[in-house]
């Protein structure tokens, strides 16, 4: 495992994000020596299971999608399906892999579809995504020919499944990074930093906006998707206890208040460009993802509200200028 980021090491060595090799190394040293409790084990043979293909097509401008299933046998195919059902469950996607539909919890290419007009074209660019999840959204990014991504995530099991879809992929181009925000120095390097499905998680949100400002090149751009409600910029939502099951959301502020908070840490350009309803068709249980969904959070007699009697979901896309 001590080798398991060394190709990350010596591309950034030579690029704009070498200044990141002062703390990184020893974060991720520390990362590992925890991952060697639990299911990162277990994950990690799953991925030294997964076979050597011949990927005749890669195509993540319009979908992520590595492989035909002409290009493998019918035993090839179930024993990836096999093996990558073992990483359950898939919560962002859809991925697909030589024919194996990957249908994850969330549609997340439709953020992608909903955000993808507003944002500066990211050809050539440096892109950080921070709570990327288990990086469908890198691809994404790659797909509209950015020149260099990087997910952020802790999560030992997302970090396997990026892996597991690597595989197929080997881009040197993509990579996810197990740390959270609270480990990222004062970059200054990215050209867009993206942020979605993060903010109402953390329990300080301006020092978490500042953060992300800080991850950004002067005139770079940050995409931020986030939970919001109705109201005036003085209108935020604190759940008393959970909210639609979760008990990690702390802040859920107004498209008003959080333009306000992005203008008050010296952002520029602020705009919100999107407000979407979540629907049960862009979040549900499938057989890639067996646990509750969001028909579960709602209100069974009034989907207008979660279980809890607060608004239902509603997000917002913003975009702001360093």
């Amino acid at each position: 495992m001590s080798a398991l980021f060394n190709d990350f090491y010596q591309q950034i060595a030579s690029n704009r994000l070498s200044h990141w090799l002062e703390t990184l190394p020893a974060q991720l040293a520390s990362w590992q020596r925890e991952a060697l409790h639990g299911d990162f084990n277990r994950w990690q043979k799953v991925l030294a299971n997964l076979p050597e293909t011949n990927v005749s097509e890669i195509e993540c401008k319009t979908e992520v999608r590595f492989g035909v299933a002409s290009d493998i046998n019918s035993g090839q195919q179930q024993r990836i399906q096999h093996l990558l059902q073992q990483l359950m469950p898939w919560r962002k996607g859809p991925f697909d892999i030589h024919g194996i539909e990957i249908d994850t919890e969330w549609r997340s290419d439709w953020k992608w579809q909903r955000l993808l007009p507003f944002i500066q074209p990211l050809k050539g660019r440096y892109v950080l995504d921070v709570g990327c999840g288990s990086g469908y959204h890198l691809w994404r990014m790659r797909g509209e020919q950015a020149e260099f991504v990087v997910g952020i995530d802790p999560s030992q099991l997302f970090y396997s499944q990026f892996q597991a879809i690597k595989h197929f992929n080997p881009d040197p181009a993509v990579h996810l990074l197990p740390i959270g925000c609270d480990e990222l120095p004062n970059l200054q390097a990215f050209d867009t930093v993206f942020s979605m499905g993060v903010l109402y998680h953390r329990r300080s949100p301006l020092d978490f906006l500042q953060q992300l400002k800080q991850q950004l090149r002067v005139g770079g751009e940050l995409v931020l998707e986030t939970l919001v409600v109705p109201g005036d910029e003085n209108t935020v939502l604190i759940p008393k206890d959970r909210y639609a099951k979760m008990r990690n959301v702390w802040f859920i502020p107004s498209t008003a208040a959080l333009c306000h908070w992005l203008t008050r840490l010296g952002f520029q350009n602020v705009k919100v460009v999107d407000q979407n309803h979540t629907s049960m068709h862009e979040q549900r249980s499938t057989h890639w993802m067996e646990n509750e969904s969001l028909i579960d959070f709602l209100d069974p007699n009034d989907h207008s509200k979660t279980i809890e009697g607060y608004p239902a979901p509603l997000r917002a896309v913003i975009v702001a200028r360093r």
